[in-house]
Protein backbone atom coordinates (compact mmCIF):
# COMPACT_ATOMS: atom_id res chain seq x y z
CA UNK A 1 0.00 0.00 0.00
CA UNK A 2 1.64 3.10 -0.95
CA UNK A 3 2.09 5.03 2.92
CA UNK A 4 2.49 8.56 1.17
CA UNK A 5 6.09 8.16 2.94
CA UNK A 6 7.96 5.25 1.12
CA UNK A 7 8.95 6.04 -2.39
CA UNK A 8 6.49 4.06 -4.92
CA UNK A 9 9.79 2.19 -6.28
CA UNK A 10 10.77 0.79 -2.81
CA UNK A 11 7.31 -1.01 -2.28
CA UNK A 12 7.30 -4.60 -2.17
CA UNK A 13 10.65 -4.50 -3.07
CA UNK A 14 11.88 -8.03 -1.86
CA UNK A 15 15.21 -8.82 0.33
CA UNK A 16 15.40 -4.86 1.23
CA UNK A 17 14.90 -6.27 5.00
CA UNK A 18 17.89 -7.94 6.95
CA UNK A 19 15.99 -10.51 9.51
CA UNK A 20 15.60 -13.56 9.91
CA UNK A 21 14.50 -14.55 6.66
CA UNK A 22 17.02 -13.09 4.95
CA UNK A 23 19.67 -14.82 6.79
CA UNK A 24 17.91 -18.31 6.64
CA UNK A 25 17.95 -17.29 2.41
CA UNK A 26 20.99 -16.01 2.47
CA UNK A 27 22.71 -19.12 3.58
CA UNK A 28 20.93 -21.12 1.16
CA UNK A 29 22.44 -18.85 -1.68
CA UNK A 30 25.66 -19.21 0.15
CA UNK A 31 25.38 -23.44 -0.23
CA UNK A 32 24.42 -23.43 -3.43
CA UNK A 33 24.69 -20.34 -5.77
CA UNK A 34 28.00 -19.58 -7.57
CA UNK A 35 28.29 -15.56 -7.00
CA UNK A 36 29.98 -13.40 -8.56
CA UNK A 37 31.94 -11.51 -5.34
CA UNK A 38 31.83 -12.42 -1.95
CA UNK A 39 33.13 -10.21 0.57
CA UNK A 40 34.59 -10.87 3.45
CA UNK A 41 33.89 -7.94 6.69
CA UNK A 42 30.66 -6.12 7.50
CA UNK A 43 32.38 -2.61 8.43
CA UNK A 44 31.10 0.54 5.95
CA UNK A 45 34.09 -0.92 3.45
CA UNK A 46 32.47 -4.27 3.23
CA UNK A 47 29.42 -3.11 3.02
CA UNK A 48 29.93 -0.36 0.63
CA UNK A 49 31.77 -2.97 -1.36
CA UNK A 50 28.50 -4.87 -1.36
CA UNK A 51 26.50 -2.16 -2.31
CA UNK A 52 28.99 -0.96 -5.23
CA UNK A 53 28.90 -4.66 -6.74
CA UNK A 54 25.25 -5.05 -6.34
CA UNK A 55 24.30 -2.02 -7.96
CA UNK A 56 26.24 -3.01 -10.99
CA UNK A 57 24.71 -6.11 -11.29
CA UNK A 58 26.88 -8.29 -9.93
CA UNK A 59 25.49 -11.40 -7.25
CA UNK A 60 27.07 -10.45 -4.12
CA UNK A 61 26.86 -11.41 -0.61
CA UNK A 62 28.71 -10.64 2.53
CA UNK A 63 29.86 -12.60 5.51
CA UNK A 64 30.70 -10.62 8.72
CA UNK A 65 31.97 -12.80 12.05
CA UNK A 66 30.50 -10.90 14.48
CA UNK A 67 27.50 -7.80 14.04
CA UNK A 68 27.37 -5.26 11.24
CA UNK A 69 29.76 -2.38 12.42
CA UNK A 70 30.69 -4.37 14.69
CA UNK A 71 34.53 -3.02 14.59
CA UNK A 72 36.24 0.00 13.82
CA UNK A 73 33.20 1.33 11.85
CA UNK A 74 31.20 1.40 15.35
CA UNK A 75 33.99 2.98 17.19
CA UNK A 76 34.91 6.18 15.19
CA UNK A 77 34.83 10.03 15.82
CA UNK A 78 31.44 9.84 14.27
CA UNK A 79 32.50 12.60 11.96
CA UNK A 80 32.44 12.92 8.19
CA UNK A 81 35.26 15.47 7.03
CA UNK A 82 37.94 16.24 5.38
CA UNK A 83 40.38 15.79 7.72
CA UNK A 84 41.95 19.41 8.79
CA UNK A 85 44.78 18.19 9.93
CA UNK A 86 45.81 16.13 7.25
CA UNK A 87 46.54 19.49 5.82
CA UNK A 88 49.97 19.63 8.03
CA UNK A 89 50.54 16.37 6.55
CA UNK A 90 50.49 18.02 3.03
CA UNK A 91 48.17 15.22 1.77
CA UNK A 92 45.88 18.11 0.05
CA UNK A 93 44.79 14.71 -2.25
CA UNK A 94 42.97 13.36 0.65
CA UNK A 95 41.61 16.26 1.58
CA UNK A 96 39.80 17.02 -1.60
CA UNK A 97 38.29 13.68 -2.25
CA UNK A 98 36.92 13.19 1.38
CA UNK A 99 35.58 16.92 0.97
CA UNK A 100 33.84 16.26 -2.04
CA UNK A 101 32.29 12.89 -0.14
CA UNK A 102 31.09 14.31 2.70
CA UNK A 103 29.16 17.00 0.50
CA UNK A 104 27.91 14.15 -1.54
CA UNK A 105 26.58 12.27 1.32
CA UNK A 106 25.23 15.29 3.16
CA UNK A 107 23.18 16.34 -0.02
CA UNK A 108 22.20 13.15 -1.95
CA UNK A 109 23.41 10.03 -0.30
CA UNK A 110 22.44 10.24 3.22
CA UNK A 111 20.89 13.45 4.57
CA UNK A 112 18.86 11.70 7.04
CA UNK A 113 21.77 10.45 8.48
CA UNK A 114 24.37 13.18 7.96
CA UNK A 115 24.09 16.39 10.27
CA UNK A 116 25.89 19.87 10.02
CA UNK A 117 28.36 20.20 13.12
CA UNK A 118 30.34 23.59 13.78
CA UNK A 119 33.80 23.29 15.71
CA UNK A 120 35.31 26.19 17.75
CA UNK A 121 39.13 26.56 17.07
CA UNK A 122 40.60 28.46 19.77
CA UNK A 123 43.59 30.91 19.13
CA UNK A 124 46.60 31.36 21.45
CA UNK A 125 47.95 34.37 19.71
CA UNK A 126 48.27 36.24 16.39
CA UNK A 127 50.66 34.39 14.20
CA UNK A 128 48.10 31.35 14.89
CA UNK A 129 45.21 33.15 13.92
CA UNK A 130 47.20 33.74 10.69
CA UNK A 131 48.63 30.26 10.50
CA UNK A 132 45.13 28.62 11.06
CA UNK A 133 42.67 31.29 9.29
CA UNK A 134 45.00 30.19 5.84
CA UNK A 135 45.05 26.05 6.47
CA UNK A 136 40.38 26.37 7.62
CA UNK A 137 40.27 28.83 4.31
CA UNK A 138 42.01 26.22 2.43
CA UNK A 139 40.21 23.86 3.28
CA UNK A 140 36.74 25.44 2.81
CA UNK A 141 38.53 26.32 -0.70
CA UNK A 142 38.55 22.54 -1.15
CA UNK A 143 35.43 22.13 -0.06
CA UNK A 144 33.78 24.61 -2.46
CA UNK A 145 35.12 23.13 -5.61
CA UNK A 146 33.41 19.80 -4.34
CA UNK A 147 30.15 21.32 -4.14
CA UNK A 148 30.20 22.62 -0.11
CA UNK A 149 27.11 22.73 1.10
CA UNK A 150 28.29 24.08 4.45
CA UNK A 151 28.50 27.24 6.01
CA UNK A 152 31.93 29.22 5.18
CA UNK A 153 34.28 29.63 8.31
CA UNK A 154 34.69 32.96 10.30
CA UNK A 155 37.20 34.84 12.66
CA UNK A 156 35.55 35.18 16.46
CA UNK A 157 37.09 37.51 18.92
CA UNK A 158 38.10 36.95 22.23
CA UNK A 159 34.66 38.86 23.48
CA UNK A 160 32.59 37.06 21.04
CA UNK A 161 33.85 33.64 22.14
CA UNK A 162 33.48 34.07 26.02
CA UNK A 163 29.45 34.70 24.23
CA UNK A 164 29.40 31.18 22.04
CA UNK A 165 31.19 29.02 24.34
CA UNK A 166 31.84 30.36 28.30
CA UNK A 167 32.69 26.73 29.08
CA UNK A 168 36.05 27.67 28.10
CA UNK A 169 38.67 28.93 30.30
CA UNK A 170 39.39 32.62 29.51
CA UNK A 171 43.21 31.59 29.35
CA UNK A 172 43.01 29.40 26.71
CA UNK A 173 42.25 31.61 23.71
CA UNK A 174 42.63 34.86 22.17
CA UNK A 175 39.89 34.49 19.67
CA UNK A 176 39.19 31.39 17.58
CA UNK A 177 37.58 30.84 14.25
CA UNK A 178 34.30 28.73 13.79
CA UNK A 179 34.04 26.29 11.11
CA UNK A 180 31.53 23.17 9.93
CA UNK A 181 32.12 19.51 8.98
CA UNK A 182 29.50 16.61 9.37
CA UNK A 183 28.27 14.26 12.02
CA UNK A 184 26.94 10.72 11.81
CA UNK A 185 25.74 7.71 13.65
CA UNK A 186 28.52 5.41 12.21
CA UNK A 187 27.11 1.93 13.02
CA UNK A 188 23.46 3.10 11.88
CA UNK A 189 25.03 4.33 8.59
CA UNK A 190 26.38 0.91 7.58
CA UNK A 191 22.73 -0.53 8.49
CA UNK A 192 21.95 1.65 6.21
CA UNK A 193 24.18 0.47 3.29
CA UNK A 194 23.31 -2.75 4.11
CA UNK A 195 19.59 -2.50 3.95
CA UNK A 196 20.30 -0.35 0.65
CA UNK A 197 22.63 -3.26 -1.05
CA UNK A 198 19.93 -5.91 0.08
CA UNK A 199 17.59 -3.60 -2.03
CA UNK A 200 19.47 -4.53 -5.00
CA UNK A 201 19.51 -8.72 -4.37
CA UNK A 202 22.91 -8.76 -1.81
CA UNK A 203 22.85 -11.21 0.64
CA UNK A 204 24.45 -9.91 3.94
CA UNK A 205 25.12 -12.90 6.76
CA UNK A 206 26.66 -11.24 10.01
CA UNK A 207 27.46 -14.40 12.56
CA UNK A 208 29.65 -16.14 9.58
CA UNK A 209 33.30 -17.05 10.11
CA UNK A 210 35.68 -17.79 7.23
CA UNK A 211 37.70 -20.57 8.47
CA UNK A 212 39.75 -20.72 5.21
CA UNK A 213 39.77 -19.90 1.71
CA UNK A 214 39.59 -22.45 -1.87
CA UNK A 215 41.58 -22.16 -4.27
CA UNK A 216 42.14 -24.07 -7.86
CA UNK A 217 45.00 -23.47 -9.95
CA UNK A 218 46.53 -20.97 -8.34
CA UNK A 219 43.24 -18.87 -8.24
CA UNK A 220 41.29 -18.61 -4.99
CA UNK A 221 37.60 -19.27 -5.98
CA UNK A 222 35.20 -19.54 -2.88
CA UNK A 223 35.64 -19.98 0.96
CA UNK A 224 34.65 -22.23 3.77
CA UNK A 225 32.69 -20.25 6.23
CA UNK A 226 30.84 -21.11 9.70
CA UNK A 227 27.73 -19.97 11.01
CA UNK A 228 28.34 -19.08 14.66
CA UNK A 229 24.73 -19.22 15.41
CA UNK A 230 24.13 -22.98 14.20
CA UNK A 231 27.88 -24.41 13.53
CA UNK A 232 26.35 -25.48 10.20
CA UNK A 233 29.93 -25.31 7.62
CA UNK A 234 29.57 -24.10 4.51
CA UNK A 235 31.09 -24.29 1.11
CA UNK A 236 31.45 -20.90 -0.84
CA UNK A 237 31.80 -20.42 -4.51
CA UNK A 238 32.89 -17.87 -6.18
CA UNK A 239 34.43 -15.67 -8.45
CA UNK A 240 36.28 -13.16 -6.56
CA UNK A 241 36.59 -12.86 -2.57
CA UNK A 242 36.74 -9.37 -1.53
CA UNK A 243 39.16 -8.86 2.19
CA UNK A 244 37.41 -5.77 3.59
CA UNK A 245 38.55 -6.86 6.81
CA UNK A 246 40.27 -4.16 8.51
CA UNK A 247 42.70 -4.75 10.79
CA UNK A 248 42.73 -8.56 10.04
CA UNK A 249 43.23 -7.95 6.06
CA UNK A 250 46.39 -9.26 6.66
CA UNK A 251 45.30 -12.74 7.94
CA UNK A 252 42.86 -13.62 5.23
CA UNK A 253 45.53 -12.88 2.92
CA UNK A 254 48.15 -15.48 4.73
CA UNK A 255 45.21 -18.07 4.78
CA UNK A 256 45.74 -17.46 0.67
CA UNK A 257 49.46 -18.22 1.39
CA UNK A 258 50.74 -14.60 1.32
CA UNK A 259 52.92 -13.30 4.03
CA UNK A 260 51.32 -9.92 4.13
CA UNK A 261 51.77 -7.70 7.06
CA UNK A 262 50.83 -4.61 4.93
CA UNK A 263 48.26 -3.16 7.56
CA UNK A 264 48.89 -1.58 11.41
CA UNK A 265 46.31 -1.10 13.85
CA UNK A 266 45.91 2.17 15.32
CA UNK A 267 43.85 2.41 18.50
CA UNK A 268 41.87 5.45 19.43
CA UNK A 269 40.00 6.33 22.94
CA UNK A 270 36.83 8.12 22.70
CA UNK A 271 34.87 9.46 25.96
CA UNK A 272 30.94 10.21 26.31
CA UNK A 273 30.74 13.06 28.37
CA UNK A 274 26.94 14.53 29.44
CA UNK A 275 26.34 18.26 27.54
CA UNK A 276 26.09 19.66 30.72
CA UNK A 277 29.31 19.52 31.93
CA UNK A 278 30.25 21.75 29.46
CA UNK A 279 28.92 24.85 28.85
CA UNK A 280 29.29 25.02 25.07
CA UNK A 281 27.46 25.92 21.80
CA UNK A 282 29.51 24.47 19.00
CA UNK A 283 31.86 21.77 19.14
CA UNK A 284 35.95 22.23 20.03
CA UNK A 285 39.10 20.94 18.43
CA UNK A 286 41.93 21.60 19.80
CA UNK A 287 45.51 20.76 19.20
CA UNK A 288 47.79 18.43 20.93
CA UNK A 289 51.30 16.96 20.93
CA UNK A 290 49.99 13.33 19.44
CA UNK A 291 47.73 15.13 16.52
CA UNK A 292 43.92 16.86 17.81
CA UNK A 293 41.42 16.94 20.33
CA UNK A 294 37.76 16.63 19.11
CA UNK A 295 35.21 17.58 21.26
CA UNK A 296 31.71 16.61 19.35
CA UNK A 297 28.16 17.58 20.71
CA UNK A 298 25.85 14.20 20.11
CA UNK A 299 22.87 14.50 21.19
CA UNK A 300 22.73 14.85 25.05
CA UNK A 301 26.40 14.02 24.93
CA UNK A 302 29.41 15.24 23.81
CA UNK A 303 32.15 12.48 22.44
CA UNK A 304 35.68 13.32 23.85
CA UNK A 305 38.50 12.03 21.62
CA UNK A 306 40.61 10.69 19.89
CA UNK A 307 43.80 9.39 20.47
CA UNK A 308 46.43 7.80 18.34
CA UNK A 309 48.35 4.86 19.12
CA UNK A 310 50.01 1.77 18.00
CA UNK A 311 47.99 -1.25 19.28
CA UNK A 312 49.30 -5.14 18.78
CA UNK A 313 47.02 -6.91 21.11
CA UNK A 314 43.58 -8.23 20.86
CA UNK A 315 41.85 -6.98 17.75
CA UNK A 316 38.16 -7.67 18.40
CA UNK A 317 38.09 -5.83 21.66
CA UNK A 318 40.82 -3.31 22.04
CA UNK A 319 40.48 -1.62 25.54
CA UNK A 320 41.01 1.84 26.84
CA UNK A 321 43.60 2.29 29.74
CA UNK A 322 43.59 4.29 32.98
CA UNK A 323 46.50 6.32 30.82
CA UNK A 324 44.62 6.68 27.79
CA UNK A 325 41.30 8.22 29.31
CA UNK A 326 43.68 10.72 32.01
CA UNK A 327 45.33 11.64 28.73
CA UNK A 328 42.09 13.10 27.02
CA UNK A 329 40.75 14.29 30.49
CA UNK A 330 44.18 15.83 31.24
CA UNK A 331 44.28 17.96 27.46
CA UNK A 332 40.56 18.32 27.92
CA UNK A 333 41.20 20.17 31.23
CA UNK A 334 43.61 22.52 29.47
CA UNK A 335 41.24 24.33 28.17
CA UNK A 336 37.42 24.04 30.04
CA UNK A 337 36.32 26.67 32.92
CA UNK A 338 35.63 23.68 34.91
CA UNK A 339 37.85 20.50 35.10
CA UNK A 340 36.22 16.93 34.53
CA UNK A 341 37.39 14.14 36.04
CA UNK A 342 36.62 10.14 35.57
CA UNK A 343 32.78 10.72 37.94
CA UNK A 344 32.26 12.81 34.78
CA UNK A 345 32.66 10.18 31.75
CA UNK A 346 29.23 7.66 31.57
CA UNK A 347 31.26 5.62 28.72
CA UNK A 348 33.99 4.83 27.26
CA UNK A 349 34.89 3.17 23.80
CA UNK A 350 37.98 2.16 21.93
CA UNK A 351 38.12 1.81 18.03
CA UNK A 352 40.91 0.28 15.16
CA UNK A 353 42.41 2.05 12.73
CA UNK A 354 43.45 -0.13 9.86
CA UNK A 355 46.37 1.88 8.46
CA UNK A 356 49.04 1.31 5.92
CA UNK A 357 52.01 -0.10 6.71
CA UNK A 358 55.10 2.52 7.03
CA UNK A 359 58.21 3.52 7.82
CA UNK A 360 56.90 6.14 10.71
CA UNK A 361 57.67 5.49 14.51
CA UNK A 362 54.00 6.61 15.52
CA UNK A 363 50.96 5.43 14.16
CA UNK A 364 49.88 9.34 13.88
CA UNK A 365 52.11 9.75 11.29
CA UNK A 366 50.76 7.36 9.22
CA UNK A 367 48.53 8.25 5.64
CA UNK A 368 44.83 7.56 5.90
CA UNK A 369 44.95 6.63 2.10
CA UNK A 370 43.39 3.60 0.88
CA UNK A 371 45.33 0.65 -1.48
CA UNK A 372 43.54 -2.11 -3.17
CA UNK A 373 45.68 -4.93 -4.04
CA UNK A 374 45.59 -8.36 -6.01
CA UNK A 375 47.94 -10.22 -4.86
CA UNK A 376 46.49 -13.46 -5.35
CA UNK A 377 44.00 -14.41 -7.97
CA UNK A 378 40.93 -13.89 -7.25
CA UNK A 379 41.45 -12.53 -3.96
CA UNK A 380 41.10 -7.98 -3.79
CA UNK A 381 42.08 -6.98 -0.61
CA UNK A 382 41.34 -3.22 0.27
CA UNK A 383 43.53 -1.82 3.28
CA UNK A 384 43.63 1.65 4.99
CA UNK A 385 41.45 4.94 4.09
CA UNK A 386 38.77 7.08 5.82
CA UNK A 387 34.95 6.31 7.06
CA UNK A 388 34.03 9.44 4.89
CA UNK A 389 35.60 8.09 1.67
CA UNK A 390 34.45 4.43 1.84
CA UNK A 391 32.35 4.99 -0.97
CA UNK A 392 35.26 5.41 -3.12
CA UNK A 393 37.28 2.47 -1.45
CA UNK A 394 34.37 0.55 -2.89
CA UNK A 395 33.99 1.72 -6.06
CA UNK A 396 38.35 1.31 -6.54
CA UNK A 397 37.67 -2.57 -5.37
CA UNK A 398 34.93 -3.41 -7.22
CA UNK A 399 36.63 -1.94 -10.48
CA UNK A 400 39.52 -4.39 -9.21
CA UNK A 401 37.05 -6.91 -9.04
CA UNK A 402 36.36 -6.53 -12.77
CA UNK A 403 40.23 -6.19 -13.68
CA UNK A 404 40.31 -9.76 -11.81
CA UNK A 405 37.82 -11.44 -13.80
CA UNK A 406 38.57 -10.06 -17.26
CA UNK A 407 35.35 -8.01 -16.98
CA UNK A 408 33.91 -4.59 -18.57
CA UNK A 409 31.48 -3.99 -15.46
CA UNK A 410 29.35 -0.74 -15.64
CA UNK A 411 30.33 2.60 -14.33
CA UNK A 412 29.48 2.78 -10.57
CA UNK A 413 26.33 4.21 -9.95
CA UNK A 414 26.62 4.90 -6.06
CA UNK A 415 27.21 8.55 -6.43
CA UNK A 416 23.58 9.20 -7.50
CA UNK A 417 22.19 6.34 -5.26
CA UNK A 418 20.64 7.43 -1.72
CA UNK A 419 20.53 5.20 1.04
CA UNK A 420 17.52 3.50 2.31
CA UNK A 421 15.41 6.38 4.42
CA UNK A 422 17.06 8.83 1.97
CA UNK A 423 14.51 9.37 -0.94
CA UNK A 424 11.68 11.12 0.96
CA UNK A 425 13.53 12.72 4.00
CA UNK A 426 12.85 16.21 3.05
CA UNK A 427 9.05 16.01 2.60
CA UNK A 428 8.43 13.15 5.84
CA UNK A 429 10.59 15.85 7.75
CA UNK A 430 8.55 18.53 7.29
CA UNK A 431 5.51 16.62 7.80
CA UNK A 432 7.09 15.61 11.21
CA UNK A 433 3.81 17.32 13.74
CA UNK A 434 1.55 15.69 11.18
CA UNK A 435 2.85 12.48 11.99
CA UNK A 436 2.98 12.67 15.63
CA UNK A 437 -0.34 13.45 15.77
CA UNK A 438 -0.93 10.58 13.54
CA UNK A 439 0.71 7.92 15.48
CA UNK A 440 -0.08 9.30 18.90
CA UNK A 441 3.97 9.12 19.02
CA UNK A 442 5.32 12.59 21.01
CA UNK A 443 6.65 15.02 18.40
CA UNK A 444 10.31 14.43 19.91
CA UNK A 445 10.06 10.60 19.36
CA UNK A 446 9.07 10.91 15.93
CA UNK A 447 11.96 13.73 15.19
CA UNK A 448 14.46 11.16 17.01
CA UNK A 449 13.17 8.33 14.19
CA UNK A 450 13.12 9.90 11.25
CA UNK A 451 16.89 11.43 12.69
CA UNK A 452 17.80 7.57 12.30
CA UNK A 453 15.03 6.32 9.64
CA UNK A 454 14.23 8.69 7.20
CA UNK A 455 11.24 8.31 5.64
CA UNK A 456 10.87 4.32 6.60
CA UNK A 457 9.96 5.83 10.03
CA UNK A 458 6.57 3.92 9.22
CA UNK A 459 8.67 0.39 9.99
CA UNK A 460 8.54 1.54 13.25
CA UNK A 461 5.63 3.57 13.63
CA UNK A 462 3.38 0.44 12.56
CA UNK A 463 4.98 -1.86 15.48
CA UNK A 464 3.77 1.04 17.72
CA UNK A 465 0.20 1.00 16.30
CA UNK A 466 0.05 -3.14 16.47
CA UNK A 467 1.13 -2.86 20.40
CA UNK A 468 0.98 0.76 22.03
CA UNK A 469 3.60 -0.58 24.55
CA UNK A 470 6.30 -0.46 22.31
CA UNK A 471 6.02 3.29 21.53
CA UNK A 472 7.66 3.54 25.68
CA UNK A 473 11.30 4.36 26.04
CA UNK A 474 13.83 2.00 26.84
CA UNK A 475 15.76 3.87 29.11
CA UNK A 476 13.83 7.07 30.30
CA UNK A 477 16.94 9.64 29.84
CA UNK A 478 17.33 8.50 26.41
CA UNK A 479 14.71 8.75 23.15
CA UNK A 480 14.88 5.12 22.24
CA UNK A 481 11.81 3.67 21.78
CA UNK A 482 10.80 -0.21 22.34
CA UNK A 483 10.09 -0.41 18.80
CA UNK A 484 13.47 0.69 17.90
CA UNK A 485 14.55 -3.42 19.42
CA UNK A 486 11.87 -5.40 17.53
CA UNK A 487 12.98 -3.38 14.33
CA UNK A 488 16.46 -3.88 14.91
CA UNK A 489 15.52 -7.91 14.77
CA UNK A 490 13.11 -7.89 11.49
CA UNK A 491 14.98 -5.06 9.82
CA UNK A 492 18.61 -4.71 10.64
CA UNK A 493 20.34 -7.93 11.08
CA UNK A 494 20.41 -7.70 15.24
CA UNK A 495 20.62 -11.13 16.65
CA UNK A 496 22.14 -10.66 19.81
CA UNK A 497 21.51 -8.38 23.41
CA UNK A 498 24.76 -7.05 22.66
CA UNK A 499 24.00 -5.87 18.87
CA UNK A 500 21.11 -3.63 19.93
CA UNK A 501 22.66 -2.07 23.34
CA UNK A 502 25.92 -1.02 21.69
CA UNK A 503 24.75 -0.60 18.05
CA UNK A 504 21.47 0.01 16.91
CA UNK A 505 21.27 2.26 20.03
CA UNK A 506 24.11 3.66 22.01
CA UNK A 507 23.10 2.72 25.72
CA UNK A 508 25.86 1.14 26.68
CA UNK A 509 27.98 4.10 26.47
CA UNK A 510 25.03 6.73 26.75
CA UNK A 511 24.18 5.48 30.37
CA UNK A 512 25.67 5.91 33.54
CA UNK A 513 24.93 1.96 34.04
CA UNK A 514 25.93 1.04 29.93
CA UNK A 515 22.91 -0.14 29.40
CA UNK A 516 22.93 -3.09 31.92
CA UNK A 517 19.75 -1.72 33.79
CA UNK A 518 17.78 -2.08 29.87
CA UNK A 519 19.45 -5.15 29.23
CA UNK A 520 16.71 -8.11 30.55
CA UNK A 521 13.72 -5.60 28.82
CA UNK A 522 15.52 -5.38 25.83
CA UNK A 523 16.47 -9.36 26.11
CA UNK A 524 12.56 -10.05 26.33
CA UNK A 525 11.84 -8.18 23.75
CA UNK A 526 14.01 -9.54 21.40
CA UNK A 527 13.15 -13.32 22.78
CA UNK A 528 10.06 -12.92 21.14
CA UNK A 529 11.52 -12.73 17.53
CA UNK A 530 13.93 -14.68 17.76
CA UNK A 531 12.41 -17.47 19.55
CA UNK A 532 14.57 -17.44 22.73
CA UNK A 533 13.78 -18.98 25.76
CA UNK A 534 14.11 -18.34 29.28
CA UNK A 535 17.30 -19.92 29.71
CA UNK A 536 18.92 -17.97 26.67
CA UNK A 537 17.64 -14.71 27.84
CA UNK A 538 19.55 -14.94 31.03
CA UNK A 539 22.92 -16.33 29.10
CA UNK A 540 22.32 -13.08 27.17
CA UNK A 541 21.82 -10.50 30.09
CA UNK A 542 24.47 -12.49 32.11
CA UNK A 543 26.95 -12.25 29.08
CA UNK A 544 26.08 -8.79 28.52
CA UNK A 545 27.17 -7.72 32.27
CA UNK A 546 30.18 -9.88 32.17
CA UNK A 547 30.79 -7.74 29.14
CA UNK A 548 30.04 -4.13 30.76
CA UNK A 549 32.20 -5.54 34.15
CA UNK A 550 35.62 -6.30 31.99
CA UNK A 551 34.96 -2.95 29.95
CA UNK A 552 35.11 -1.20 33.48
CA UNK A 553 38.08 -3.36 34.81
CA UNK A 554 39.95 -2.50 31.85
CA UNK A 555 39.60 1.26 31.91
CA UNK A 556 41.39 1.14 35.34
CA UNK A 557 44.17 -0.79 34.40
CA UNK A 558 47.48 1.71 34.30
CA UNK A 559 48.82 0.52 30.86
CA UNK A 560 47.31 -1.43 27.80
CA UNK A 561 48.58 -4.95 28.72
CA UNK A 562 46.80 -5.15 31.54
CA UNK A 563 43.60 -3.32 30.39
CA UNK A 564 43.27 -6.05 27.51
CA UNK A 565 43.71 -8.94 29.76
CA UNK A 566 41.17 -7.25 31.69
CA UNK A 567 38.68 -6.73 28.41
CA UNK A 568 39.20 -10.22 26.97
CA UNK A 569 38.12 -12.10 30.09
CA UNK A 570 35.12 -12.02 28.74
CA UNK A 571 35.17 -12.88 25.00
CA UNK A 572 32.58 -12.35 22.09
CA UNK A 573 29.12 -13.58 22.84
CA UNK A 574 29.08 -15.62 19.15
CA UNK A 575 31.81 -17.77 20.41
CA UNK A 576 29.78 -18.07 23.84
CA UNK A 577 26.76 -19.11 22.20
CA UNK A 578 28.71 -20.98 18.74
Amino acid sequence: MDDGLTPPDQLNVPNDDLGPLHRHDALRRLETEHLDVLVIGGGVTGIGCALDAAARGLTVAVVEQRDLASGTSSRSSKLIHGGLRYLQQFEFGLVREALSERNLLISQIAPHLINKVDFLYPLRNLGERLYAGIGIALYDLMAVRGGNSLPRHRHLSRKQVQSKAPGLARNAHKGAIVYSDAYVDDARYVVSVARTAAQFGASILTSTKVTDLISSEGRVCGALVKCLETGRQLKVSCGTVVNATGVWSDDIENLAGEDSSRVRASKGIHLVIPRDRINLETGLILRTSQSVLFIIPSGTHWIVGTTDTDWQLDRAHPAASKKDIDYLLTTLNRVVENPLTVRDVVGVYAGLRPLLQGDAATTSKLSREHAVTISTAGLVSISGGKYTTYRVMALDTIDAVGSDQGRNLSRSPTAELPLIGAHNYEQVRTRAAEIALKSGVPLAGVNHLISRHGDRINEVLDLITADESLGGLIDPDLPYLRAEVIHAVRFEAALHLEDVLTRRTRLSVETWDRGTDSALQVAQLMAEELGWDESQVRREVEHYVKRVESERSSNSQLDDEDADASRIAVGDVRESFA
